[in-house]
């Protein structure tokens, strides 16, 4: 019973990371709730063991529809795999706590901005080229990346709102080159929590299945749809973020 709820889970979490980021909304409150005594981190490898299988199975399937710009975003992918790094050794000396109060109200902010902006991301103009892009993109994975690796909730809403407001893209093309990204924090991530043991290989190499099933799907319905959908999506898991890190921030 325990594997389908958490394999159900996962399937549902690689649909809405694919579209848009966010399945740690799913995944893990249900990997807390079916292993109410694992230690924490064990529980966010199997997360990250899981869900890095999605984003690159949707990396993949996104590179076959949409053009993505591999000259800037492959050292920003290497640069938020460095900065996912960087985040996960300084979250070993230092709290995070100060950051959970703070992101329901920058999510806010975000999901103000999207939504007071009704033309936002509905059409992809690139705002720079060459090094400017590469750079901008760089810094966009680097501080994203360190924030995955730090802290994590809501990092493919992160760079899907920065590529969209800051490079210009629409929000198909930005959850697509998220998607690149956001592999890399996982990467980054997965490493450093296999290397502490804190893994179970059994349980994650199921739930990856799951997770590229729901990942298929979810690539689908985006290349489908279209930019108007996913920026749809992108408001809705953006509320469900701001009432659950409210919740764990302020009320709980």
């Amino acid at each position: 019973m325990e594997w389908l709820v958490v394999c159900a889970a996962s399937l549902l979490a690689g649909c809405i990371d694919a579209i848009v980021g966010g399945g740690g909304l799913i995944m893990v409150p249900a990997l807390f709730a079916t292993f109410p005594n694992a230690h924490p981190a064990t529980l966010f490898g199997c997360n990250k063991g899981a869900s890095v299988w999605g984003t690159g199975i949707a990396t993949w399937r996104y590179s076959r529809r949409v053009q993505l710009r591999w000259d800037s975003l492959l050292p920003a992918a290497l640069a938020g795999f460095a900065g996912s790094f960087a985040g996960a050794w300084v979250v070993t000396l230092v709290s995070p706590d100060f950051l959970r109060r703070l992101l329901p109200f920058v999510l806010i902010a975000v999901l103000g901005y999207t939504l007071a902006r009704k033309d936002l991301g509905h059409s992809h103009a690139p705002r720079l080229a060459g090094r400017a892009e590469a750079l901008a993109a760089g810094t966009i994975g680097l501080g994203v990346g360190f924030y995955d690796g730090f802290f994590g909730p809501g990092t493919g809403s992160f760079f899907i709102f920065l590529f969209v407001r800051w490079l210009g893209y629409d929000f198909l093309h930005a959850s697509a080159s998220a998607k690149l990204l956001n592999t890399a924090t996982n990467v980054a991530a997965l490493m450093l929590f296999a290397a502490k043991g804190h893994v179970w290989w059994h349980i994650a190499l199921a739930m990856a299945v799951a997770n590229v099933v729901g990942s298929l799907i979810g690539t689908h319905l985006a290349l489908r749809h279209g930019a108007g959908f996913v920026r749809g999506v992108f408001i809705a898991v953006v509320g469900a973020l701001i009432l659950k890190t409210g919740y764990d921030a302020w009320l709980r």
